[in-house]
């Protein structure tokens, strides 16, 4: 039987023909499935085999496939992959542990995805595929611990054992992958600290160890990463507050820290040094402070998750000027104060405004729509409003009599009845009792008084 993708067509070359041992090699392996194949020394050899519906060049898998050992006589095999054949709870296969060593001369990349009857850990004689450029192990059920001598797959350009069963901790020999460019760990159980060699991968673009076990605090040389894109390192244990040395990820568009115990206070990094930054989720992560007003200087920012922390204070109303900005989420803390955004703003975010669970929040509602207003927050009632009075400000009086105002939050209700009727006068208003709008009014009227008192 000769293989319709090895007959020479694409060289045009219909009298190059296949070794015979290593025709025989490839249909005892393969039996149909796809393949390509290059022209060596005059010799048509297999150089990509694809098992599987992963290309539209690769065949289906048989009902019940098995590895064979002649897949190792492919001595010229640079790229090898199973996508979606290892399916069968009954029917389970143990990744193969011998032999390897043989395509350790050619072999670049090595695939295993969405084989969930694949089982066993990963074998150590991996480290042998000296010319590996990209191992992926996807959604199979390998287990076991991650090998030390992982570390010698040195020309490796991508590393992705995400959703496996993986345990133990990442070895400190992954800092030994200098090429690396992607780094995905995601959704295994791995455990115990990050190790500190991460930071020795100056290569790196994409960092995921999403969901896993791991604990401890983010490496503080994590800012050497200069080139890093991504950083994802949510639903672990991982704890110690947030490294000041993130500022230096210049080139950090995505960073993802949600679901840890990572505590600390929001403002100690200063945000607007991450120009790049796209997507931001720091949510429940037990984060203290106020809303940081370096990050309304993000301009590429679309994406602000912040919900289920502690944080207090107003939200302030220049988040509405982030024009890039498509969805911002302050839900489940402790914010008070009115929310200043106009009906528009609201409009255009929608249900990706999250605001709800902040007890002491609420909305001026004025001639909004109520088919606009945030969601699960309150419209402001006259004694929710509160007169912000943070700054000192000093009057002076026709007799030359000075006074302060130290700082405080009053509100309205109160107010009316702790400022002193002279400073009324000297506006020319009446000192009788003022409510509700008005009351607002009459003090906004004297804060900017105030002000221009203080500054000329």
């Amino acid at each position: 039987m000769e293989s319709e993708w090895c007959n020479g067509e694409e060289t045009g070359d219909e009298e190059a023909i296949m070794e015979k041992t290593e025709k025989e090699a490839l249909y005892n392996a393969i039996q149909g499935f796809g393949v390509s194949c290059d022209l060596i020394n005059e010799f048509w050899y297999v150089t990509d085999l694809s098992i599987g519906p992963l290309h539209d060049n690769s065949l289906t898998c048989t009902k019940n496939p098995e590895f064979r050992p002649q897949i190792f006589e492919l001595k010229y095999l640079k790229s090898l992959s199973f996508y979606n054949c290892f399916i069968s709870p009954q029917n389970l296969i143990t990744l193969p542990t011998n032999n390897w060593e043989k395509l350790a001369t050619r072999l670049e990349t090595l695939e295993f995805r969405s084989n969930p009857s694949l089982i066993g850990s990963l074998p150590t004689v991996f480290s042998d595929l000296q010319q590996l450029q990209s191992l992926v192990l996807i959604e199979n059920g390998i287990t076991g611990t991650l090998p030390t001598d992982i570390g010698n797959l040195v020309h490796l350009k991508r590393l992705v054992l995400s959703g496996n069963n993986f345990t133990g901790r990442i070895p400190e020999t992954i800092g030994s992958l200098k090429e690396l460019l992607i780094l995905d760990m995601s959704r295994n159980s791995l455990s115990g600290y990050l190790p500190t060699s991460i930071g020795y991968l100056n290569s790196l673009l994409k960092l995921d160890l999403s969901n896993n076990l791991l604990m401890g605090d983010i490496p503080s040389n994590i800012g050497n990463m200069k080139n890093l894109t991504l950083l994802d390192l949510r639903g672990n244990n991982i704890t110690g507050g947030l490294t000041k040395s993130v500022e230096e990820l210049e080139s950090l568009q995505e960073l993802v820290l949600s679901d840890n115990p990572i505590g600390g206070e929001i403002s100690k990094i200063d945000w607007q040094k991450l120009q790049n930054l796209m997507i931001l989720d720091l949510s429940n992560l037990g984060l203290s402070g106020e809303f940081p007003k370096s990050m309304i200087k993000l301009k590429k920012l679309r994406y602000v998750g912040l919900g289920n922390n502690h944080l207090t204070g107003y939200l302030p109303s220049e988040i509405a000027n982030m024009s890039g900005v498509s969805a911002v989420y302050v839900n489940g803390n402790n914010l008070t104060g009115e929310l200043k955004f106009s009906e528009v703003f609201y409009q255009r975010l929608g249900r990706r405004f999250g605001a709800w669970n902040n007890p002491s929040l609420c909305y001026t509602s004025g001639l909004m729509s109520t088919r606009h207003s945030p969601i699960g927050v309150k419209p402001c009632k006259s004694e929710d409003i509160f007169v912000n009075t943070t700054m000192k400000y000093e009057l002076s009086s026709e007799n030359g009599n000075v006074l302060r105002q130290h700082a405080a939050w009053i509100p309205s209700t109160t107010a009316s009845n702790s400022l002193n009727p002279d400073i009324i006068s000297s506006l020319g208003l009446s000192s009788c009792k003022i409510e509700g709008f008005w009351w607002s009014f009459l003090v906004e009227s004297l804060m900017i008084v105030t002000l221009l008192n203080y500054f000329l």
